[in-house]
């Protein structure tokens, strides 16, 4: 008898060699499921950039003093230029999970920290300067308006809100395609405005995700139970950033696949190697599971009192796809 009764002697019925692959929303939550502890860790390796953030609200509540603003203010510029390696370095473990690639996670997550630091550090640094600017919009043309009864400014803070729309929507294809190409921050920005538009309808689906988990938390924090919102400030060093980033990726790679790489390989006329490596783990199997088929395997046979040597075995060789 098994562990808790388990039968592990009785033959399981396999897993069919040309099973159909799972796709779409079906898709999404198997990798989810795969990689549901995996998040948690990579959630957390990412909340290590918000440290500067929380360690300036805390300089400047305990150091009621200019010297405490001072700090502030240079915590608050460190995270401004890591929080972008950080999202790049996120993206590209998000990435190798949804193209479902093996990841060393800490090793994979610091290497890209440091290879994408460039860019990714500039374009970190305008996201927060445009972060500011948006805030600030917030909170400037609602007391302009009110202190000037102009309809003007709803003109000013409808154009201030779309660009953040833009801008936002523009990141779901920034730091994925900084860790998948070549390409000049120039190009990857021009691109990310065009597929901005050109997928109109995903990035709309995703960004309708977004908006209703961030809604959640927001009105979880300002109406409900103050337990309730201390489990979810908890909480957030493990959830939701991952959770959230596996949607946009998994929304948005295919298509930079589409628009980006694959146009690339095809004017070369080659094949993207991911799609290439996707169809040979399709077609050739190298391990079947026979599903309790096996046969035991017959002991060679002696020839004048000695055992055949056994045959030496033929590694093929192969490209190994970073």
């Amino acid at each position: 008898m098994g562990l808790f009764g388990s039968n592990y002697e009785r033959a399981g019925s396999g897993i069919a060699k040309n099973a159909p692959k799972k796709k779409g929303f079906f898709r999404f939550f198997e990798i989810f499921g795969r990689k549901f502890w995996k998040l948690f860790e990579l959630n957390l390796l990412y909340f290590l950039s918000f440290l500067p953030v929380i360690g300036a609200v805390v300089l400047a509540l305990a150091l009621d003093s200019q010297l405490g603003i001072i700090l502030a203010a240079a915590c608050l510029v460190l995270f401004a230029v890591i929080i972008g390696p950080a999202t790049a370095a996120h993206t590209k473990i998000l990435k190798n999970f949804v193209m479902e690639k093996p990841t060393f996670l800490v090793h994979d997550f610091f290497k890209a920290f440091r290879s994408e630091f460039k860019y990714s550090c500039i374009v970190g640094v305008l996201d927060c300067l445009l972060a500011c600017c948006i805030s600030a919009a917030f909170y400037v043309y609602p007391k302009l308006i009110e202190q000037s009864g102009s309809k003007v400014y709803y003109i000013f803070f409808a154009i201030t809100l779309s660009i953040g729309v833009i801008a936002l929507i523009m990141n779901f294809y920034i730091f994925p395609m900084l860790v998948s190409t070549n390409l000049s921050l120039k190009n990857v920005l021009k691109n990310s405005l065009a597929l901005s538009v050109v997928a109109l309808k995903t990035n709309i689906i995703t960004t309708l995700i977004l908006a209703a988990v961030i809604a959640v938390y927001v009105l979880v924090f300002m109406f409900v139970n103050i337990k309730y919102s201390m489990i979810l400030l908890f909480l957030l060093p493990f959830m939701p950033a991952s959770w959230l980033g596996l949607v946009i990726t998994f929304q948005s790679y295919p298509i930079i696949q589409k628009y980006i790489i694959n146009p690339y390989y095809e004017q070369r006329g080659e094949v993207n190697p991911e799609l290439a490596q996707v169809s040979a783990s399709e077609e050739e199997t190298v391990f079947e599971d026979m599903g309790g088929k096996e046969k035991p395997i017959e002991p060679p046979k002696k020839a004048g009192g000695k055992q055949s040597g056994g045959g030496r075995t033929h590694k093929g060789k192969g490209k190994i796809i970073s």
